[in-house]
């Protein structure tokens, strides 16, 4: 269904190259990349008080795009694996379908390919949960591996013309707080894995429904829809695939990744002002980086792979941490590592107070 070394072939030849940096630059990046990771280790457990001993071995790796992509294509490969068997045997079930399987999977494989490689040069940093490991990929046992995207890294802060130094333990700061979330929260990773393969058990395999899904997805990416039809208000493709189930687990998926994409900002703003002397003049940039027009190559893309609405669990998702913390102070915030019944819904991440009345009146009760 898929061939994914076509995927990684093809993003690998697209891959726009990165700044230019002399051979003894680049060294000097990546050694203080791994530095600012192992330091921000320390930062992010004393501000959270999460993880306070040495509980996890989840590496760190610092990588070119062309890693980064390898990394990604391998964790979507053993995420996506329930669902693609179930197609695979839906369609070998067919006429002619191991030969329509081999070429779709050509196919899927370039267009994978082609946006790994768009997206390739926009992370900075990611903890890959999935990731299994390889020889030429380490990951901790069970997966999980730290990533920070060294060309990115320099591209960002050469075009914010900020502290370079500054801005790398920035970077690392958020990143380890989700190696943090992941590794002192046990159950975390399953949780989420158990919602991720709920939303994908809930796909139609059917390939004429998908088609038709992918159809109205275009035109909404285009503006356009059939005469008659009410706009779909700027959904993404992501929205628009959708089955009643999934909007319900993509609600609770939505609510979690606020969480802990809204967690690791409030930390990284919480712990930089002592550790980053340059913090406010970092964020400040980087808050205008992210608002500000892109092109429209990139717009089209964002509204397909619903980025804007990563953007929004930014923002919301701090905004809910901080109301709770100034409430309830950190350790009254940290019940919401308690289990999978103390996450915040989606309401709650929109009302804090709101889970402040649940999780905290039903602990006392």
């Amino acid at each position: 269904m898929v061939d994914w070394n076509l995927a990684v072939a093809t993003a690998t030849r697209l891959v726009r190259p990165g700044p230019e940096v002399s051979r003894d630059e680049a060294r000097a990046v990546v050694a203080e990349l791994r530095r600012h990771a192992k330091a921000s280790e320390e930062h992010v457990r004393g501000f959270t008080r999460l993880g306070t001993e040495e509980t996890h071995d989840t590496p760190v790796l610092v990588v070119d795009r062309p890693g980064w992509v390898k990394a990604n294509v391998a964790g979507f490969r053993e995420l996506l694996k329930p669902l693609l068997d179930k197609m695979q045997e839906r369609r070998g079930a067919t006429p002619g379908g191991a030969v329509l399987g081999a070429v779709g999977g050509k196919v899927t494989g370039v267009e994978l390919g082609m946006l790994l490689s768009f997206l390739s040069s926009r992370v900075l940093g990611q903890y890959e949960t999935f990731a299994p490991a390889s020889r030429e990929l380490p990951a901790a046992t069970g997966g999980g591996r730290l990533l920070l995207v060294a060309p990115n890294i320099v591209h960002v802060e050469r075009e914010l013309d900020v502290q370079p130094h500054d801005f790398r333990l920035w970077v690392c700061l958020h990143e380890e707080t989700h190696r943090t979330q992941f590794t002192a929260v046990p159950w975390l990773r399953d949780h989420l894995e158990g919602e991720i393969q709920s939303f994908l058990a809930e796909t139609d395999v059917d390939p004429m429904t998908v088609l038709e899904r992918i159809r109205e997805a275009a035109q909404s990416l285009a503006g356009g829809r059939p005469e008659g039809e009410e706009d779909d208000g700027g959904r993404s493709f992501v929205e628009i695939v959708q089955t009643p189930a999934q909007r319900e687990v993509l609600g609770r998926l939505t609510a979690v990744m606020s969480l802990l994409e809204g967690h690791a900002d409030f930390v990284m703003d919480g712990v930089g002002p002592a550790v980053v002397p340059s913090v406010a003049e970092i964020r400040e940039k980087f808050q205008q980086r992210r608002a500000k027009g892109a092109s429209r190559l990139d717009l089209a893309l964002r509204k397909l792979l619903g980025l804007d609405a990563k953007l929004r669990q930014y923002r919301d998702g701090e905004r809910f941490v901080r109301a709770v913390v100034d409430q309830v102070g950190m350790d009254g915030f940290n019940r919401v590592w308690t289990s999978p019944n103390t996450l915040p819904t989606k309401a709650e991440i929109a009302k804090p107070a709101d889970w402040v009345a649940r999780v905290h009146r039903k602990a006392e009760s």
